[in-house]
């Protein structure tokens, strides 16, 4: 069982008015609940575990390492996210998975899954309605990464988080506390930390948003959707979608 699905069901309800029923079938899902402390490996690339996981409380980083030794982090989750949806299809896990926090965690077997999505068509759409909204996601750090100026990428990633703690309850639109590094934060946007200091110092000099002790803070909010050109549409998280 699940501990606590509050914040899984607040971002599946974005797409979908769940019943009692798939309520309570969504808690049954999981086979157990296991904890990570910070900077332990939860999968790595290439296990063949088919499973994936609920992350219920904590941080964590899903990343790709090169023969060099570098690392590309392609996101964050946070409560409420799945990790490793897709290692209940493929054979292998395309990616690594370290908890940036303490985690804890709903681990979820390929046959539990399959089994639910059997049994209700509807919750089968959410966790799929998930898998995209992560997607979308990754299509718009490839823009940042690919397009966007150091300054820009940088804004547009925290408010992205941001929007996405909001949805959770976590933060409001003055801010919100974000225990990632500048070493983590540069992995994810391809600078270096130097870099990532600079940028930061850059847009607390400008008085746009101050990220320090672990709070970002976001000193003029509305300049920063100017900046960025930041639309939340690809985070689909306006309401639900699909209702009882």
């Amino acid at each position: 069982m699940i501990s606590s699905t509050e914040v899984v069901v607040k971002k599946l309800k974005c797409y979908i008015d769940l019943t009692n029923k798939e309520l309570d079938t969504f808690v049954s899902l999981p086979s157990r609940l296991v904890t990570f402390e910070a900077g332990r490996e939860i999968v790595h690339e290439g296990q063949q575990a088919h499973k994936a996981f609920i992350l219920l409380d904590g941080w964590v980083s899903s990343y790709k390492l090169l023969p060099d030794g570098t690392r590309q982090i392609i996101d964050f989750q946070i409560p409420g996210d799945f990790l490793g949806l897709r290692s209940l299809l493929l054979r292998t896990s395309d990616h690594s998975f370290e908890a940036v926090t303490d985690v804890s965690i709903a681990e979820v077997s390929a046959q539990n899954m399959f089994s639910v999505f059997a049994e209700s068509p509807r919750l089968a759409s959410a966790v799929l309605w998930a898998a995209s909204r992560d997607e979308a996601m990754v299509v718009e750090h490839l823009v940042s990464i690919g397009r966007r100026s150091a300054i820009v990428r940088t804004a547009h990633f925290l408010l992205e988080l941001g929007a996405r703690l909001n949805l959770i309850g976590v933060g409001t639109k003055d801010g919100y506390p974000c225990p990632l590094s500048q070493y983590l934060l540069a992995d994810a946007l391809g600078l270096s930390a130097i870099h990532i200091n600079r940028v930061l110092r850059q847009l607390r000099e400008q008085k746009l948003l101050t990220f320090q002790k672990g709070i970002v803070r976001f000193d003029n909010f509305e300049k920063l959707i100017e900046l960025t050109d930041f639309h939340v549409g690809y985070l689909d998280q306006d309401g639900p979608i699909i209702k009882n």
